[in-house]
């Protein structure tokens, strides 16, 4: 059982920056690929990006590309999520996942083990 704790959540204008991070309470967590999902009020959880194992490779949601990273330090067994331009349409609660896939997964179902999210709000 993989245990996913996030922080870095908060409020922020429009145009600023946030950095998200989500601690893995394994020691296999290098065997877990990783996402960032976001779900606002009223809408369905969607994918915002994803990381595989070693971080050899990252996958972005359209709305995203340009302003987000993920990256991944296995040492600390932490993945971290780098909000810039932030944009009021970025408001929501946003939830890292884990996966025992080798490949980014972008399916919300696909993921075994979620944190219970952090609120980030923009203020435009």
């Amino acid at each position: 059982q993989v245990q996913l704790v996030e922080s870095g959540g908060g409020l922020v204008q429009a145009g600023g920056s946030l950095r998200l991070s989500c601690a893995a309470s394994e020691r296999t967590f290098r065997t877990y690929s990783m996402g960032w999902f976001r779900q606002a009020p009223g809408k369905e959880r969607e994918f915002v990006a994803g990381i595989t194992r070693s971080g050899g490779s990252t996958n972005y949601a359209d709305p995203v590309k340009g302003r987000f990273t993920i990256s991944r330090d296995n040492a600390k067994n932490t993945v971290y999520l780098q909000m810039n331009s932030l944009k009021p349409e970025d408001t929501a609660v946003y939830y890292c996942a884990a996966n025992s896939r080798s490949t980014v997964i972008v399916t919300p179902a696909l993921y075994d083990y979620w944190g219970q999210g952090t609120q980030v709000t923009v203020s435009s």
